[in-house]
């Protein structure tokens, strides 16, 4: 055990008092007699920094780094122009339909209408869609749908690349508009290439002559057109949010460590892992013929840099600490990449098994995502293990440069203040903390969730959107992207009477505004109707009918002898509800199972990770809740994404465990020097508080720079998982998972007890 060594020092409740608080990051004793902290708490130097972490796979592999930084250095690079060289462009689709596998009724009626109607089949009839109005709502004169007319005709007449043809159709009922049909190859629509995109933007350059004079204005929407306008704010997302998080980044770190070169060093290293982890990622997701949702290359972005710089700050908080002990530069980096290394391990080993576990998934968008967001991890992992250590050590204390803060132990007792507050009243605060994220959490119950990532993933200003907002004043929502009805006879041709008494059928359900006249097959045995909805057909509104009445009630007006599928994007949203709800009754479990046997491997216990799980559950809970009462709430929107949970569950939940990870494994080394628990939790509370802080701060701030983006779904993921990942931190890993643990005392590590998991002190030599 520990003895005073300060003046006045004294024990209150267990406690020790501040003269035998340890130095480390957060420590502000300031007592030149403490013991330092190079190795666990409270060994002396020479002992405790080195010796105790030299052992092991870790400890072996510092030492072979910073005894040859320049090879490691070499490998990185030879490896990074071999990868950037040789790895195909990263294939994303907007195409919701792909996300499905398909058993799913709304591909199996894409597939029946391809057969049943090979030459329609192969083109879709409206995919983008020319809207033309007068300003200001006036009605169109006869006039004015000749104009119409004609500028359809001269379009169809110049044969755009990928436009098979477009056609104007009438005024709408009331006049306010009147649409222009383009029609488009499916496999150029629902493809994963930009062709569809190009179409749209050669159209709308083309047209912009023809409306000279008209007196009428124009827009163009459609699947094809949000496709186009999703990309383009998706490539501007991407810039944003950059120069937002490399910014972020750099002034946060100055203020941390007030040194230029420990600023720029993660920024200049994440750029070059960030290229090799995205030519390895597009070299799996070619091999296994994935393709990623349109806005993965910016979630990449703060992934990469936000956890490449929250392992960085681990290691280099550990460095500065070996250092401040009297270590050698290059011992300390060598003796730091043993004792954090497993933790770092660990974490990130947390976020890999959560990111693989999607591929459990039903949904494609899923499955891509999750090997895309492991690999990218896995290889930030490597270069915190490797490439940051080689450069450190060749860079050694001049890291730190010009500041020289870093031989000397902080002045100030806010951290060391806390933690013996923690220390002395840990139900307190087990009890604050936790009462906060349940009342967070009550708000997740009016969680409701949207279903439309093409609306959603476009700026309310984008060309589609105004003239999605102009057309709905003439024609019913459903116009712009009708829902599909197959009628299908298992025994021939389908009889007249039935065709016509169907359609009848399905004008009488509910949520549907009006049923074109059936196009039948070849064959006789397959009708084909064109189904309006009298709602939006991207809305939660039009998902939960066409679920929940208009399926059903197709099905069962089928005549004996047939079969009705229904498909079409309101068919595939409903589609893809039904995938997410399998997916998290599957995915979320086989996650929680892994992410609690690594728990156990590194603590060494089958109790702590129980409740650390309990935790990081109530943090997501607390995080949805949030996100609920900012959205749904306070901006009065209709629900949340509904891939949004799954998000949550990738970041919040797998980095909420990285800091818990930080601070139980902290808790857990002071434990095995045989601190009575609620020391150990004081005295881990000075040691690992402020590198969480710093960590949860950089990582925070960066995925808020997605709320930049200026589209609903990264903006209400920066939100959702900035927010989460501060409550991860600020509360649960800093206040409500240390104060359990000193509530629950030694019976926390259990099977094994604190002073049979002490790690064994062998001399270590300071590497060549």
């Amino acid at each position: 055990m520990l003895v005073p060594t300060g003046p006045g020092a004294r024990s209150r409740g267990g406690i020790r008092a501040p003269g035998i608080f340890t130095r480390s990051e957060g420590d502000t004793v300031g007592n030149k007699h403490a013991y330092p902290a190079g190795g666990g708490g409270g060994r002396a130097a020479g002992r405790a920094g080195p010796a105790a972490g030299a052992g092991g796979p870790f400890g072996w592999l510092g030492r072979a780094v910073v005894r040859h930084p320049w090879r490691v250095i070499a490998l990185w690079v030879v490896a990074a122009v071999a990868v950037i060289a040789t790895s195909p462009g990263l294939p994303t689709t907007t195409n919701e339909s792909s996300f499905l596998p398909s058993s799913y009724e709304s591909i199996r009626a894409s597939a029946l209408q391809d057969t049943a109607f090979p030459q329609a089949g192969h083109v879709t009839a409206a995919a983008a869609i020319i809207v033309f109005a007068r300003p200001g709502s006036g009605r169109l004169t006869a006039a004015d749908s000749a104009k119409v007319t004609a500028i359809a005709k001269s379009l169809n007449a110049r044969h755009i690349r990928n436009i098979t043809s477009i056609t104007a159709g009438p005024p709408s009922p009331n006049r306010l508009v009147q649409t222009a049909l383009v029609a488009m190859p499916n496999s150029v629509v629902n493809g994963t290439g930009t062709a569809a995109g190009q179409a749209v933007k050669t159209l709308r350059a083309d047209i912009k002559p023809l409306m000279a004079g008209t007196g009428l204005t124009e827009g163009v929407t459609g699947a094809a057109a949000q496709q186009l306008d999703s990309q383009q704010s998706s490539n501007r997302a991407d810039k944003i949010v950059l120069i937002a998080t490399l910014g972020l980044i750099l002034i946060l770190l100055l203020l941390i460590f007030r040194s230029p070169i420990i600023a720029l060093l993660p920024l200049i290293v994440i750029a070059l892992v960030s290229q090799v982890a995205t030519g390895v990622i597009s070299d799996v997701n070619k091999a296994l013929h994935l393709n990623a949702d349109s806005s993965v290359s910016t979630i990449l972005i703060v992934v990469l840099f936000g956890i490449g710089t929250d392992y960085i700050l681990f290691l280099m908080f550990r460095y500065r600490e070996h250092l401040r002990s009297g270590e050698d530069p290059k011992q300390a980096m060598a003796s730091a990449v043993a004792r954090v290394g497993e933790v770092i391990a660990s974490a990130a080993g947390v976020v890999i098994v959560a990111f693989l576990a999607l591929l459990l998934s039903t949904l494609s968008v899923l499955r891509s995502l999750g090997p895309t967001l492991a690999i990218a991890v896995a290889v930030t992992l490597l270069a915190g293990l490797t490439l940051i250590p080689a450069v450190v050590s060749l860079l050694g204390p001049r890291v730190f440069w010009p500041s020289k803060a870093w031989r000397s132990e902080p002045k100030t007792a806010r951290f060391a203040a806390i933690g013996r507050a923690l220390g002395r009243r840990p139900a307190v605060f087990a009890l604050a903390s936790g009462l906060l994220l349940v009342v967070l959490a009550a708000g997740a119950l009016g969680y409701k969730p949207t279903f439309d990532l093409s609306s959603a993933g476009i700026p309310s200003n984008a060309e589609s959107a105004t003239a999605l907002t102009t057309l709905e004043k003439g024609l019913p929502p459903g116009a712009t992207d009708p829902t599909l009805v197959l009628l299908h006879s298992t025994s021939g041709r389908l009889p007249a009477a039935e065709v016509t008494a169907y359609r009848a059928k399905l004008r009488a359900l509910s949520g549907v505004g009006a049923v074109a006249p059936p196009t039948l097959s070849t064959d006789g045995a397959t009708a084909d109707y064109t189904v309006t909805l009298s709602y939006n057909p991207e809305s939660t509104t039009a998902v939960n009918a066409l679920k929940n009445k208009i399926r059903p009630g197709a099905h069962a007006a089928a005549p004996a002898g047939t079969f009705a599928l229904v498909g079409g994007t309101t068919a595939v949203f409903a589609d893809i509800q039904r995938a997410v709800n399998h997916d998290y009754a599957v995915v979320f479990p086989t996650a929680a199972v892994i992410i609690l046997l690594i728990l156990g491997l590194l603590l060494r216990s089958a109790v702590a990770p129980w409740y650390l799980m309990v935790s990081v559950g109530l943090g997501f809970g607390a995080t949805l809740g949030a996100s609920v009462l900012v959205f749904q709430g306070l901006d009065g929107q209709p629900g949340l994404v509904f891939l949004l949970p799954v998000y949550m569950y990738l970041f919040v939940v797998a980095l909420g465990t990285d800091y818990n990870i930080l601070m139980i494994a902290r808790l857990r080394e002071q434990a095995r020097e045989g601190m009575a628990p609620r020391q150990a939790a004081a005295i881990a509370f000075g040691h690992a508080a402020p590198t969480i802080g710093a960590a949860g701060l950089i990582l925070a701030g960066t995925f808020a720079s997605l709320t930049l983006a200026g589209n609903t779904i990264l903006s209400q993921l920066g939100f959702a998982v900035s927010s989460g990942i501060a409550l991860a931190a600020f509360v649960m890993a800093m206040f409500f998972s240390p104060s359990l643990t000193a509530l629950i005392g030694n019976r926390a590590w259990w099977p094994s007890r604190p002073d049979e998991t002490r790690t064994p002190e062998p001399q270590a030599h300071p590497p060549a």
